[in-house]
């Protein structure tokens, strides 16, 4: 018994991981095309194109979700943003404690591996914290919306659209049962205050939440809380006035609304490519030096164990800050008078390079399968990398390679590139190191 329990087979955590985000595309697709699902029938691949889209939490779609799915169906596409957003993982063991049994090691691993954290000490701990945290701002958030959405929709109307959007706000899913997704909103204070805060929140990282709840000042703060919250205020307002800036005199986007209404819009589309993809504005009449901002940030992306992807804004403030250090000549890069360590730069390093690859070779292969101007194509695979959602307008115009080729770069932007990496590549330690040369560079 002993030697068959040490050769009980166990999987890893990148491979669960994924294979729980494949589970609920699988899921997804299925439920998607029962007869009830739509109103209209749908093809296998706009049901897998959806459900990934829905499970990564990226909100691009080759339909309307508003007109196209029938109640059940927006139900399903709830179901798989909440549950991509804070991970299967993270639901089974929370089943598991409501239900009163044990958490065992093997599942505290996951849950480590799944939040970046460095240990697995009060791993369980945490996912108590922040399944409260969620459920508690989603709540908040929904009451809010359905008053506000009461005159104008009736309660019943209100609160299943309140619902949807809180959910999808939170996750940074981006889906819209508007047609026009909330262009029809862009004067409105409380739909923009309200969802733009749901998925700031939910971008930032549920580990710098619950950091700022357990430690109350700044200087208590770990260097990765305030990398984040000021990297996200300062990243969020350079954006703002950067798109107001280069939008305010065009006549498609802001250069006809009044000057309250260009600074809403402004800040709303500036702090949503790089979480969330919910759209204020038209972005496939946006200008040319806009649409490439926008493709950094959704790039970019938000924080660590979050609801939003990208290469991470850690990861980017730290390949900034390692450029600075060496052309100051200092060996490390420091933040708030805190050293960042070789190791973190280098993964930062690579997590760049893969994700900038990766991009690259997705663009270049829809180039090859699909007949649409580059500009647009190159802005949806980048929107679908950082699961953000935004799109000039050509998503229904994919064929249905191109469909299954930005589905995979969804999958990968939401599993992140590493974790890909580690799936299929076998790693072995290695105890040498070869003498070293030089070699000249730039």
């Amino acid at each position: 018994m002993n030697r068959i329990k040490k050769k009980r087979f166990t999987v890893s955590p990148p491979l669960l991981i994924a294979g729980s985000f494949l589970f609920l595309i699988v899921v997804g697709t299925l439920c998607l095309k029962l007869p009830f699902a739509t109103t209209t029938p749908i093809s296998w691949t706009d049901a897998l194109f959806v459900a990934t889209s829905a499970t990564t939490v990226t909100g691009l779609s080759v339909f309307d979700p508003g007109t196209t799915l029938t109640i059940f169906g927006q139900l399903v596409l709830l179901f798989l943003i909440q549950c991509g957003g804070i991970g299967l993982m993270t639901f089974a063991v929370a089943l598991l404690i409501v239900l009163g049994k044990k958490i065992g090691l093997q599942h505290r691993v996951y849950l480590q591996e799944s939040f970046n954290q460095n240990s697995v000490g009060g791993i369980v701990n945490l996912v108590k914290l922040i399944l409260t945290f969620v459920l508690t701002v989603e709540a908040i958030a929904i009451v809010i919306m359905t008053l506000h959405w009461l005159p104008r929709f009736g309660f019943t109307d209100a609160l299943y659209l309140s619902v949807f959007h809180v959910v999808s706000a939170f996750n940074n899913a981006g889906f819209s049962l508007f047609p026009d997704n909330l262009i029809g909103f862009s004067a409105d204070p409380i739909v923009n205050i309200v969802l733009s805060a749901l998925f700031i929140l939910g971008g930032l990282g549920f580990t710098v939440v619950i950091d700022i709840y357990q430690k109350k000042t700044f200087r208590q703060w770990s260097l990765h809380t305030k990398m984040m919250i000021t990297g996200t205020i300062v990243i969020n307002v350079i954006a703002a006035l950067t798109i107001f800036l280069l939008e305010y005199g065009n006549p498609a986007t802001l250069g006809n609304m009044p000057l309250y209404e260009k600074i809403m819009a402004s800040y709303f589309q500036g702090v949503s490519p790089r979480t969330a993809g919910f759209n204020t504005l038209n972005i496939g009449v946006m200008e040319d030096p806009t649409l490439l901002f926008t493709m950094l940030l959704m790039f970019i992306g938000g924080g660590s164990a979050s609801t939003a992807s990208g290469i991470k804004l850690t990861t980017f403030i730290v390949v900034i800050l390692a450029t600075i250090a060496f052309l100051r000549q200092r060996g490390e890069p420091d933040l708030f008078g805190r050293s960042i360590r070789i190791d973190t730069v280098i993964r930062s390093l690579a997590i760049t390079t893969i994700s900038l690859l990766l991009v690259i070779a997705f663009i270049f292969m829809l180039t090859v399968t699909e007949k649409i101007p580059f500009l647009p194509l190159a802005f949806e695979v980048v929107s679908a990398f950082g699961t953000v959602g935004l799109s000039m307008g050509i998503t229904n115009q994919l064929s249905d390679l191109g469909e299954v080729l930005l589905s995979m770069v969804m999958f990968v932007g939401r599993i992140g590139p590493l974790t890909l990496f580690f799936l299929l590549m076998k790693l072995k330690k290695v105890h040498y190191r070869y003498p070293y040369d030089q070699i000249f560079t730039g």
